[in-house]
């Protein structure tokens, strides 16, 4: 078999597909968990890149918007708006009892479902391809501990998704595409407290333990010589326990975050995907600092996440924050790696000034076992960037 590859684009066309490709990656999977009750108005920017080897193109960039009050107190809207895709639920307060909540989602757009096949370090561009696709989901939020002041919350969701692939630039002329997909799913959640769908914020809490199941209504064989299925039904569990805490006196902050995760009959689309350092990626993110963004593949794993930042100027605008994170993991065949433990650190940058409208972090990142050119070792830099439009309106509220 042989494989002539297309002509690789421009550089303009590379950045063209990069901002429309891979925009949608934060909120195709950054799905909130409860009816937001905080107004919110952010942009976001990520970015990270590899110094050595060649992996998937990893950024983000989206608008993302939350009014709790939507047209009247018992409605509330979330939006999150990249180039080419759209991610959103309008969510009814007390529509069913005082402390039932419903929402319904719709995404959808181009770019939102591409496949990316990395392989023991090697980004495999000819097994790789776009996906364009959408779907709605209705989504139901109880309330189990009403008058407490730490929400305890059941979340009940189910939906459907249709995807459709296409070529990139580099899919090899011998690779077979899956064909069109719907897919069907439920997820039900158990969440104490919430994280804050913020880069790095200050108080930040959460408990939770999720079931999702998979329906996929197609499972024609696709690739090589059609050596990979999809899997008809998949299921995915997982637990997650993250804390963030800021010491005002001082300004230190840490994080510490444990997720812990297993599937049953996953496949290369449904399967664990950790890598890469965007915190704002998807809801659970699997960082590992150094690696290529999902680089490792997984039906099991445990992972662990922790960093802490120290102001370096009496007026804390500028800190120094060192991370690292570690997992363990048991491989989707074909994946295995030389070691079950994946270990990344890294060091970053970060300047917040005294008005707060916006926050930079420049970083690095070092991965102990990523795989490259045959030797262990990999290293990466990137930049992230928050501006919260509604920064004004707070200082001028907190000095009312």
């Amino acid at each position: 078999m042989t494989y002539t590859p297309l002509p690789r684009p421009n550089r303009l066309q590379s950045l063209l597909f990069a901002v429309l490709a891979l925009g949608p990656l934060a909120i195709a999977t950054h799905c909130s968990a409860q009816v937001d009750p905080i107004y919110r108005n952010l942009l976001e920017l990520g970015y990270d890149q590899p110094l050595a080897g060649h992996g998937p193109q990893a950024e983000y960039l989206y608008y993302y918007f939350n009014d709790p009050n939507f047209f009247n107190p018992d409605t509330a809207l979330r939006v999150a708006i990249a180039p080419v895709y759209l991610d959103s639920e309008i969510g009814f307060k007390h529509l069913i009892s005082p402390y039932t909540d419903l929402g319904l989602g719709v995404s959808g757009g181009a770019y939102g479902d591409n496949y990316y096949e990395v392989r023991q370090g090697h980004y495999r561009e000819d097994e790789s391809f776009y996906g364009n696709g959408g779907g709605a989901s209705l989504n139901l939020y109880q309330l189990l501990d009403p008058g407490l002041k730490i929400p305890l919350n059941l979340v009940e969701r189910g939906g459907f998704r249709y995807s459709s692939f296409f070529d990139t630039p580099q899919t090899s002329s011998d690779f077979r595409l899956p064909e069109a997909q719907l897919d069907a799913y439920t997820i039900t959640g158990l969440r104490f407290a919430g994280n804050q769908p913020m880069l790095y914020p200050d108080l930040g809490l959460e408990l939770s333990a999720w079931f999702e199941r998979q329906w996929h209504f197609d499972s024609d064989p696709y690739g090589l010589d059609d050596d990979r299925r999809i899997s008809p039904a998949t299921n995915l569990y997982w637990v997650y326990a993250g804390l963030d805490y800021a010491f005002k006196k001082s300004g230190n902050k840490f994080s510490l975050h444990v997720t812990a995760g297993g599937s049953t009959d996953a496949d290369r689309f449904s399967a664990w995907r950790l890598g890469g350092v965007l915190p704002l990626v998807s809801e659970f993110p699997l960082v590992m600092p150094g690696y290529y963004y999902e680089e490792l593949t997984a039906v099991r794993f445990v992972h662990f996440y922790g960093s802490y930042s120290i102001p370096l100027d009496k007026d804390q605008r500028w800190d120094l924050r060192l991370e690292a994170a570690t997992a363990r993991l048991d491989y989707l065949p074909g994946f295995a790696q030389r070691s079950d433990w994946q270990t990344g650190a890294g060091l970053g940058i970060d300047f917040t000034p005294k008005n707060k409208d916006y926050q930079i972090v420049l970083r690095y990142g070092y991965g102990f076992n990523a795989i490259r050119r045959g030797a262990l070792g990999a290293q990466s830099v990137g930049i992230l960037f928050q501006y919260d439009f509604e920064a004004r309106k707070k200082r001028r509220a907190g000095s009312s």
